[in-house]
């Protein structure tokens, strides 16, 4: 009788130390997986573009870690205007999420207060430049994408003229620019190029009336650059086709953005040049779960690693061999793209 008592208690701490193991292990993997959150530009994660791009990343490390949108987890602040940018960073440090990614630009003075104010904290700048030692700094360089994309706008063009949308005339939207200036004039140095800014990056109606505008004065190739702006230019596009019957074709940015082009008569997606925000969310977030995230020190993405790309969507087979041939050139280091080299 003895013994099996001895066996059942036995059992029983056998039971209650697995148990306490299991506990401890969860316990102790749940603290190497640190949360963190985005704050968009005030763009949405539905945006199609930049914002979305850095959320789908995001969720996909969320996935690949077994981990859920929330407070133990990650999650994301929208930002309506600049006035919230610093709001919404002080709001989710407080949260306790341990690091934060700014979406773009427009965030810089934002990070740079909120890094200073929280030196614990991990921070993330996504297409600029910040020294402080708990910011990590992303640059893509979207000029060696861009320089295709005038490839292939150039290569299209019957009429001789191609037009750029930006969305604010800043550094950022020069390095697109300079990037498709050249690919164009590579091609052919007698095309004209239209340029325009929305001035922001949350209103298609604007990019819309820009893009229409420009297909009236005689552009047939259009290269938007902003955001939800651009979203316009897909619109303004289709409605020149519908009701003109002209050929005319929008180059999409940031991702594939051929679904925009979409309508019943065919589509107005030339080529999208895309930027793979989405890999360099996965890579600083598993950097900062490993304590290996690299503060004070910029990391870049281009041709050579898939950082930034270019995909088809309606360019012929003769062109987008040329294509292929210029990005190997690009990043055998043939060819120099004006914009960004550092």
């Amino acid at each position: 009788m003895k013994k099996i008592v001895t066996i059942i208690v036995g059992l029983v701490l056998l039971g209650v130390a697995f148990w306490f193991g299991v506990v401890y292990s969860n316990n102790r993997n749940h603290k190497q997986i640190p949360t963190v959150a985005m704050v968009t530009d005030g763009g949405g994660v539905e945006d199609g573009s930049f914002n979305a791009a850095t959320w789908k990343g995001l969720v996909e490390w969320g996935k690949e870690h077994h981990v859920a949108k929330g407070p133990d987890g990650y999650t994301y602040a929208q930002s309506l205007s600049d006035a919230d940018f610093f709001p919404n960073m002080d709001r989710l440090v407080k949260k306790g999420y341990k690091t934060i990614i700014a979406t773009g630009y427009r965030l810089t003075d934002a990070i740079k207060k909120a890094s200073q104010k929280y030196p614990d904290t991990n921070f993330v700048m996504i297409d600029t430049v910040v020294k402080r030692p708990n910011v990590a700094s992303v640059q893509f360089r979207d000029n060696e994408a861009a320089f295709l994309a005038g490839v292939a706008a150039a290569k299209t063009s019957k009429s001789k003229q191609v037009g750029f949308i930006g969305g604010t005339d800043s550094p950022v939207m020069a390095v697109f620019y300079k990037g498709f200036v050249q690919g164009v004039h590579t091609v052919d140095p007698n095309i004209r190029i239209n340029k325009k800014y929305v001035g922001t990056f949350s209103q298609p109606r604007i990019g819309q009336s820009l893009a229409a505008a420009m297909y009236d004065n005689g552009v047939d190739v259009i290269y938007t650059v902003a955001g939800g702006s651009g979203e316009g230019a897909f619109t303004a596009a289709k409605a020149v086709r519908k009701n003109l019957g002209r050929t005319v074709w929008v180059i999409g940015v940031d991702q594939d953005q051929s679904e925009l082009g979409e309508y019943d008569g065919g589509n107005v997606t030339l080529a999208s040049t895309i930027k793979r925000v989405d890999v360099a969310v996965k890579d600083m977030a598993n950097k900062a779960m490993t304590k290996k995230f690299p503060g004070g020190k910029t990391t870049y993405y281009d041709l050579s690693d898939r950082g930034v790309d270019i995909v088809n969507t309606s360019l012929p087979k003769s062109t987008w061999k040329l294509i292929q041939s210029y990005k190997q050139q690009i990043i055998a280091g043939q060819i120099k793209v004006a914009g960004r080299q550092s």
